[in-house]
């Protein structure tokens, strides 16, 4: 919702300030479409040529985003950590009784009442590699932090790729807009003989150009980048959490200080009451 409310409230700014100061909209609307065809085709066409398939497929999902916002929603943690909790409790009273769970993800009962999180395939594999390191009798501890730690650096990394592309975009846009303008003035100096009325219409049209490079960059594309890179950044400390809780289990704390330990990694927008987790994991239980 902010994303479109921006979008809007820098539209009716830009194009309301140059009405009023008694801005003519007909030169705008009769140049912008083959300017915007210009500036845009080449601007997709350099943005195609620059990334591989599967970071133009992240990116048109990072678009999306922008107006639906991060993935993992407050009841996205709550459920990690009892997720979490379930599998933990059932390492701990049997090894063995885990490994149908962490072997066939997709078949388990405990990751089936958490339909979210298993179609997130680097969350059930950080879950599961790291619970399989611990039967495994994986007993250096610092070592699977750091297996961990950059587990998750790549994670984040590759989170990234779109908000780059984006932002490589909009920093292409204001010189494509200028490429624009002068192929406008080019046209505008083929026709040198006629009124200046007419040349008038014509350089104003070049300059559109330039106006919707820059406009699309600072406007637009930038602040789109921008939003794409909190999102991500926020939807990152789901896997952190993840990491927390492991690395508090690996030195043998307790279930419930384990799961502790994780809610405080959520951010404060979306992390639940200690309540709230205490009062799931209690309905779990009754339910088991």
């Amino acid at each position: 919702m902010n994303a479109i409310i921006g979008m809007l409230v820098t539209v009716a700014m830009v194009f309301g300030g140059y009405l009023l100061a008694g801005g003519k909209m007909e030169i705008i609307t009769h140049a912008l479409p083959f300017e915007g065809m210009m500036i845009g085709g080449a601007a997709i066409g350099a943005f195609l040529a620059a990334n591989d398939l599967t970071t133009i497929k992240h990116t048109v999902g990072d678009i999306v985003s922008v107006f639906k916002g991060p993935k993992w929603k407050k009841q996205d943690y709550q459920d990690l950590l009892c997720l979490m909790h379930e599998l933990l409790n059932v390492l701990k009273q049997n090894p063995v009784d885990i490994e149908p769970h962490i072997e066939a993800p997709n078949e388990s009962d405990i990751f089936a009442k958490y339909p979210k999180i298993l179609k997130d395939h680097a969350a059930v594999e950080m879950i599961c590699d790291t619970i399989r390191s611990m039967i495994m009798n994986f007993d250096n501890v610092h070592q699977v932090e750091e297996l961990l730690e950059a587990q998750l650096e790549g994670l984040q990394e590759d989170s990234l790729h779109g908000a780059h592309a984006l932002q490589n975009m909009a920093d292409a846009l204001p010189a494509l807009g200028i490429v624009a303008a002068v192929l406008g003035v080019i046209k505008t100096m083929a026709a040198i003989d006629k009124p200046p009325e007419i040349l008038g219409g014509m350089i104003g049209g070049a300059l559109v150009g330039t106006f919707l490079g820059v406009f699309l960059a600072y406007g637009i594309v930038g602040p789109f980048a921008n939003k794409v890179k909190h999102n991500r950044t926020e939807e990152h400390f789901f896997y952190a959490t993840i990491g927390g809780l492991l690395v508090s289990n690996l030195h043998h704390n307790p279930v419930n200080i384990s799961v502790e330990v994780a809610r405080r990694h959520a951010p404060a927008r979306v992390r639940p009451s200690f309540d709230d987790v205490e009062q799931a994991i209690r309905e779990l239980k009754k339910a088991a």
